[in-house]
């Protein structure tokens, strides 16, 4: 009898283990890298294995945090078409194709502060609000900065059509800085741009910060891009400049 419940219980988290599997789409995981001295340089990773295809891959990219742009030549991008490839092989790839980049900025001497993260596991916290202290200390030191990303429906691209009933995209706002309440804009779209596929929805999901000697710090607000997906919502990572 105990080999029978055994089995029958092992059947039972084998099926719930396929059904999970069979609806959890393509959330990419999310590694920071660093910013350049000057903190006019940003970079991140998003990497793992494709919904669909089973084909692993790695996206790192640099941004200009003034302009708000990808640096020349940037994103990085590895997808190793073969399911039977590891996912730390596009990890490796990628990370040898950007290293002149990330070498010559010099990010790895200035990693700056997750100072708050907030990923599609987390199942209490508000997708839409942040509210952190900008480098950690204990005893903290200085006031709360508050960020809070707003959707809304956007015309739908000709390739989304026939695929979602809505497509959005969202305005990104500072509405706290060194504990005074304010309200600025920080990012608002007006289209949805292409690389971001039939996005149905956002998280925002972490903070970067880096306070350059003698410069203004840069928080980077991480936002997760949530997509029509093969198996699910896919999710993919970007970073918008935030200058407080």
């Amino acid at each position: 009898m105990k080999g029978l419940w055994g089995s029958l219980a092992g059947l039972t988290a084998g099926f719930a283990l396929a059904a999970t599997s069979a609806a959890a789409g393509d959330i990419a995981g999310f590694r920071s890298i660093g910013f350049s001295g000057d903190g006019k340089v940003y970079a991140f990773e998003e990497y793992g294995i494709q919904d669909g295809s089973g084909f692993p891959y790695s996206n790192i990219y640099f941004l200009d945090t003034v302009k708000d742009a990808y640096l020349s030549g940037t994103p990085i991008r590895v997808r190793i078409d073969d399911e039977q490839a590891g996912l730390g092989a596009a990890r490796a790839e990628a990370a040898k194709k950007a290293s002149p980049l990330i070498e010559s900025n010099g990010l790895a001497d200035e990693p700056g502060q997750v100072v708050t993260f907030n990923p599609m596991t987390e199942v209490d916290s508000d997708p839409h609000r942040l509210r952190y202290l900008p480098f950690p200390s204990d005893p903290p030191f200085g006031k709360p900065y508050a960020l809070v990303l707003e959707e809304y429906a956007l015309p739908s691209p000709p390739a989304c059509k026939d695929i979602v009933e809505e497509v959005r995209g969202f305005r990104l706002r500072l509405t706290e800085r060194d504990g005074a309440a304010l309200d600025d804009l920080v990012h608002e779209d007006d289209h949805l741009p292409a690389s971001r596929n039939c996005a149905t929805g956002y998280r925002l999901a972490g903070v970067v910060t880096h306070t350059p000697p003698g410069a203004p710090p840069v928080h980077m607000a991480l936002v997760l891009v949530l997509s029509f997906g093969f198996e699910g919502r896919d999710g993919r990572w970007i970073a918008v400049p935030v200058h407080p």
